[in-house]
């Protein structure tokens, strides 16, 4: 009879499953700050990206957001029907969409300003655990892209 020896597939021994069950339990903290704006918290990464650089393609939002088109772009239609972004071909390629924040979407921004902070507040992280966890996740973020 075969003895292997099954403990790495214990759920307690996987390390993608509390790193996805955190997940969950942090974009669900976003969720009443969020419903305010009405944004889920991918258009809330969406609007951030777009805060900091005014102007993507839809391939640099994908790339950075890691989402498939088949994800950005029902979420970008929402949010150009929601009067935050616009979405025109490129000039110079109109192979590429560019997407641009609205005024609208640009005076969200300081309605969204103070949600970090509380989310960071209801997470009861020190500010030492915060920086070493976002540290490891974006190591792994970057193995990922090699």
């Amino acid at each position: 009879m075969d003895t292997l020896n099954y403990d790495t597939l214990r759920l307690e021994n996987q390390i993608c499953f509390p790193l996805y069950a955190a997940s969950r339990e942090l974009i669900k903290k976003y969720k009443p700050h969020l419903d305010q704006l009405d944004l889920t918290y991918t258009q809330y990464i969406t609007m951030i990206l777009l805060w900091e650089n005014k102007t993507m393609t839809v391939k640099e939002l994908g790339s950075r957001l890691y989402l498939d088109s088949g994800t950005l772009t029902p979420l970008l239609k929402k949010l150009e029907s929601k009067g935050l972004i616009t979405r025109t071909r490129s000039m110079e390629d109109e192979r590429n969409l560019n997407v641009s924040l609205t005024e609208q979407g640009v005076q969200m921004q300081a309605i969204a300003a103070d949600i970090p902070a509380k989310v960071a507040q209801d997470t009861r992280l020190d500010a030492e655990d915060a920086q070493t966890l976002y540290r490891i996740l974006y190591r792994i973020l970057s193995e990922t892209e090699e």
